[in-house]
């Protein structure tokens, strides 16, 4: 055939069937065929009870990510004029939005099962400033059968690789994540667990602080080694790469168990042990890799950490331990960086993912297109 064809879903209120329909639209409109398929059970029933009032956490979504896009949108908005700028002269916005599930496939979860949710809805962005927005990142690549994540070592190739040299660039933000660049161009990482999140969490609960600031409470207290041992014990740990975690697998709820057992223990040298999960998890995942001798650059919110920057160079002493900002990019910029990059790579049709990275069958391009 040699016009355009086109494809029709529809899934009614009543969740009966799915509708298909094959449409010409040339020189003629001319359905050419159509057919119905069934619901499997169980997923019609879960559609069913999303439909029904309930606990309201539809609802809270839907609130959500429409507020948090006008958040985003009045950030974006406020920018522009504070640089003298004008929507007209960006070419696009990378909205990565707020994960709010994560559920990668591993040893637990298959490929089919798994799945990630991240809200901002990219028409209030594109709608509110007038600027192609580009978002949904990392569903294409769990759709490809990957992680969905990291996402950034791609980036952290285009901009801080460096040939004949091997560098690490550790991102520590609410989870860490390393990205191994090795001389020769080959590009590896992947998620090595909690960043500050278990810190914040734990200095939250018991100090009513958002994060502990240049780490100076955790280096008021000593990490106890038995409950570094315990919590070193999480199975993810002995995950083989590719792998992804988040929240779902690292909160204080997921350690309250452990944490009971040292119950005499005092706050802060639990904050101590906190830290010294995130330092010892990072650096014997990149000594594991052979790359303890690389240079390692962090970035993210856990970089400003003196106390974790500290451990980690004590654990790493072959390595050269600096910051971002030697690479041109300081730490709390990267992962903003990374997604207008990866916006342009969209538009250009370029892959975003690293399939190495992420265990995607291949490299695609990501995300979705909202335009202006």
């Amino acid at each position: 055939m040699s016009h355009p064809l086109y494809i029709g879903l529809m899934c009614g209120t009543s969740l009966d069937a799915i509708d298909v329909a094959l449409l010409a639209t040339e020189p003629e409109i001319k359905l050419l065929a159509a057919a119905d398929y069934a619901f499997p059970g169980d997923l019609r029933n879960d559609l069913m009870a999303l439909c029904l009032d309930g606990d309201q956490e539809i609802e809270r979504l839907g609130r959500a990510d429409r507020q948090l896009a006008a958040t985003l949108a009045g950030a974006v908005n406020d920018f522009l004029q504070k640089q003298g700028l004008k929507a007209e002269h960006i070419t696009a916005i990378g909205s990565h939005g707020q994960t709010i599930r994560h559920r990668p496939h591993d040893g637990q979860r298959s490929a089919a099962d798994s799945f990630t949710l991240q809200i901002g809805d990219p028409n209030t962005i594109a709608e509110l400033t007038g600027i192609t927005t580009v978002a949904d990142f990392r569903r294409r690549d769990i759709a490809a059968g990957g992680q969905g994540a990291p996402l950034v070592p791609a980036f952290h190739s285009a901009a801080f690789a460096a040939p004949g040299r091997d560098r690490v660039v550790a991102n520590i933000g609410g989870m860490a994540n390393i990205s191994i660049l090795c001389g020769d161009g080959s590009v590896s990482g992947f998620d090595t667990g909690p960043g500050n999140v278990l810190m914040d969490s734990w200095i939250q609960r018991c100090r009513k602080l958002r994060y502990d600031r240049n780490g100076n409470w955790a280096a008021s207290g000593k990490a106890n080694p038995d409950l570094v041992a315990l919590l070193l014990a999480d199975p993810y740990y002995r995950q083989l790469p590719p792998k992804s975690t988040g929240r779902e697998h690292f909160s204080l709820a997921s350690i309250d168990h452990l944490l009971r057992q040292f119950s005499d223990l005092a706050p802060q040298h639990i904050q101590a042990s906190l830290l010294e999960l995130t330092a010892r998890s990072l650096c014997e995942a990149i000594t594991e890799a052979s790359l303890d001798s690389a240079e390692v650059f962090l970035c993210g919110g856990g970089a400003a950490n003196r106390q974790l920057v500290s451990r980690i160079e004590a654990l790493l002493p072959d390595s050269l331990v600096s910051s971002s900002s030697r690479l041109g990019i300081a730490p709390d910029w990267v992962e903003a960086a990374a997604f207008a990059w990866l916006a342009q790579q969209t538009l250009d049709h370029r892959p975003g993912n690293v399939a190495a990275v992420t265990g995607a069958r291949g490299p695609r391009i990501l995300g979705g297109i909202y335009p202006a």
